[in-house]
């Protein structure tokens, strides 16, 4: 029974990526208040009917910025260029002689082509730009002028509040390059050598960053499975590890290490003694593999201080 579940699970897209209650009380928050004030503009731009439809469209990036604010299809440039593409091309649209439904498909397929071109792929700027086309005449009323009121103001003030409303929540804020500048400077430990992941620790990480995320956690095992295959790779193309010879790790402090290497058993295990560093007179075996993503560069002993061997030599 359990088995199926999982099956129409995978199959319907139901994603065990879960977020804190917090987190889903301040998305439902950050949505309320942007959509607060794009009504408001809107309302005084527009007639209601026109406006409520604006709101279909920024009620949809509202569900991206403060639900998904670290995603890609989030941030300004999507969010802007979609709406301010899509609205051009939808007052050109509405604008030929044909049939409205014609106009409509138009309008929506050049946006998500031109969006693809311009790398500012949002949704809902192919809401925006169907809006343009079957809003009716109080929106046709505005031509052009569409784009900049209300659609680019709209856009803007949603942008501020995303950007205002998620500061304070220090794993959540918006855009995406603010809060990578914060996690590096709270100076988040790395392993150099990752061990392999299985789902236990996925869901522990997804739960550490408390955010959702816009990637299903198969995708995300799969990039890891795939990112570890090509370092491995590399690894054995650029790197020469020989029995006898000295490699070091290229750390510094406490994690710089020199390891011989004692042996290759059968081209595929290394024996090592670690001559120098903290972990000095300890000896290890590992995969070839391993030891390459470890070793940084062959060394050799200069004096009373290790160097390494350059290239040439």
């Amino acid at each position: 029974m359990s088995s199926h579940f999982t099956t129409v699970r995978r199959w319907l897209g139901i994603q065990r990526i879960a977020v804190s209650q917090t987190e889903k009380l301040v998305s439902a928050l950050g949505g309320l208040t942007g959509i607060l004030l794009i009504y408001a503009l809107s309302s005084l731009l527009l007639d209601g009917a026109s406006a409520q439809l604006i709101i279909a469209s920024m009620g949809a990036s509202a569900v991206l910025l403060f639900a998904v604010p670290h995603g890609p299809l989030s941030q300004p440039w999507p969010l802007l260029g979609g709406h301010l593409l899509g609205a051009v091309v939808g007052v050109g649209c509405a604008m030929l002689p044909l049939p409205i439904s014609v106009n409509a498909a138009l309008a929506v397929g050049l946006a998500i082509g031109l969006m693809h071109v311009l790398g500012c792929t949002h949704p809902p700027g192919g809401a925006t730009a169907l809006t343009a086309v079957i809003g009716g005449a109080g929106i046709h009323q505005l031509g052009f002028s569409f784009v900049l009121m209300p659609v680019a103001l709209n856009a803007v003030v949603l942008l501020a509040v995303a950007i205002v409303f998620n500061y304070p929540l220090r794993w959540r804020r918006y855009p995406a390059a603010l809060a990578v500048a914060t996690e590096s400077r709270d100076k988040i430990g790395t392993v150099r050598h990752p061990p392999p992941i299985d789902h236990a620790h996925l869901v522990a990480a997804l739960s550490e960053i408390d955010s959702y995320l816009d990637i299903s956690e198969h995708d995300l095992l799969r990039i890891y499975e795939l990112a570890t295959r090509f370092a491995d790779a590399d690894a054995h193309a650029d790197s020469e590890i020989v029995p006898g010879g000295y490699y070091s790790n290229g750390r510094f402090g406490q994690d710089w290490e020199v390891r011989e290497v004692r042996t290759i058993n059968d081209g595929q295990y290394v024996e090592f003694a670690v001559v120098a560093g903290s972990n000095r007179r300890h000896c290890g075996r590992c995969s070839l593999a391993t030891f390459r993503r470890w070793a940084a560069h062959p060394v050799i002993r200069d004096e009373n201080s290790w160097r390494p061997i350059e290239p040439s030599s």
